[in-house]
């Protein structure tokens, strides 16, 4: 059981906050970046990737939703396989989500470093987190504020790309033809890294001790934060591919952009690019919250350094493991590859959501209450081995790590 014998988190965010910081993640660089490498795994099939994706994304929110209300702690699907399925399993969940969520700290640092100053995105991306990781110190309740804002500047943005999209000349409804040209497993590519952008609404449950009245609050706030995801999402793919085509939208180096660029109003690419840049400051103070949470629950359990569970006095946030995480990710960000970094984080997550499925299945033995957790578990496996084999096969090596290393725990232990 995990030790809270010491300081507790302050629990101070309601619904709406908690379904903002759930956006923050979500409504984040994903749209501006998964579009164009999704198109180009799955060419005229990327609407039934994005459909896809989203129904997995339903299935895990609900899985979630019902475990985090009887397990309103830090750590997500870390405490929720620990409670479940076994000591093993946690620990084995939250490994993969620190792995993951770290390269997606990373890839969103390095987001806001291509939009705002490109011929020097490492630095950038490192000062991005140096800022964030200060701001996440200083109190969640803090952390709420400048996600509603930067929340509310992206869905302008987004808007204004939609509409400036669908009411242009250059829009043509016959590029939205629903096809197969990249195949199944382009689909299923396709859905994997768009999953990418989907998977904010963890944040939600990984701050269940900072939440108030968690058991009515989570399963209200992850699926109003998922819905409203998937509704931009699929608001800014129709409007992207109505302009660029799946073609032009997988070549795209910038997909945003250059939709409204293709659109006749190149006088907007700045804004574009600075709303980019916005999103993906957001998606990193999230992912920083939600990484540090979980770090916290397994220091408590000793499966990360214990000094790393300590509560501040006066924020009430768990600032080392906020410390430790801002000095990993801004390594990361000076050395890694963006585009690398999603498919990563991606196979990291699809296995963290594999395990809460997995501990949701053990609930309720009724055949219609196990549909949805048997739906998620068998989507997440098969999405995560239908990403990119540099993906998988990095991905996979990092759980077997990670696994061995728990073993070699235990052996010491005895």
């Amino acid at each position: 059981m995990t030790d809270t014998s010491g300081p507790q988190l302050r629990r101070t965010l309601g619904v709406g906050d908690a379904v903002v910081i759930g956006l923050g993640s979500m409504v984040g660089a994903g749209i501006f970046a998964a579009l164009a490498p999704a198109a180009h795994a799955a060419g005229s099939g990327l609407l039934l990737g994005l459909a896809v994706a989203a129904v997995i994304a339903y299935c895990n929110a609900t899985s979630s939703a019902r475990l985090a209300a009887l397990y309103p702690a830090s750590g997500g699907t870390y405490v929720y396989g620990r409670e479940r399925l076994g000591e093993f399993w946690g620990y084995l969940a939250g490994w993969a989500f620190v792995v993951g969520k770290t390269a997606s700290c990373a890839a969103m640092a390095l987001t806001v470093g291509a939009y705002v100053w490109p011929g020097q995105a490492h630095a950038v991306a490192v000062a991005a987190v140096v800022l964030l990781t200060a701001v996440n110190y200083g109190g969640v309740q803090k952390s709420a504020w400048l996600t509603r804002a930067i929340v509310g500047v992206v869905l302008a943005v987004l808007a204004c790309v939609v509409v400036v999209c669908l009411t242009s000349g250059q829009a043509d409804a016959g590029r939205l033809d629903i096809g197969l040209s990249g195949g199944v497993g382009g689909v299923l590519q396709a859905a994997g890294l768009l999953f990418f952008a989907f998977a904010g609404y963890a944040r939600i449950a990984t701050l269940g001790e900072e939440v108030r009245d968690p058991a009515r609050t989570i399963p209200r706030a992850i699926p109003l934060a998922l819905g409203i995801a998937l509704v931009v999402y699929a608001a800014v793919a129709v409007a992207v591919l109505s302009v660029l085509g799946p073609k032009g939208l997988g070549d795209a180096t910038a997909p945003l952009a250059d939709a409204v660029r293709a659109a006749g109003f190149g006088e907007l690419v700045p804004v574009v690019r600075a709303g980019a840049a916005v999103a993906a400051l957001g998606s990193l103070l999230a992912l920083v919250l939600g990484v540090s949470r979980t770090t916290l629950a397994m220091a408590r359990d000793r499966h990360l350094p214990g000094a790393l569970a300590a509560v501040h006095p006066r924020f009430r946030v768990p600032h080392r493991a906020e410390l430790a995480v801002g000095a990993v990710v801004a390594v990361l960000a000076a050395t890694v590859d963006v585009r690398g970094a999603i498919g990563f984080s991606s196979f990291g997550v699809l296995a963290y959501y594999a395990v809460a499925n997995a501990s949701a299945w053990t609930l309720d033995a009724r055949p219609a209450a196990r549909a949805l957790p048997a739906l998620g578990l068998v989507g997440c496996l098969v999405l995560a081995f239908s990403l990119p084999w540099v993906s998988v096969t990095a991905g996979a090596g990092v759980l077997a790590a990670g696994a061995a290393a728990y073993g070699v725990r235990r052996w010491a232990g005895r």
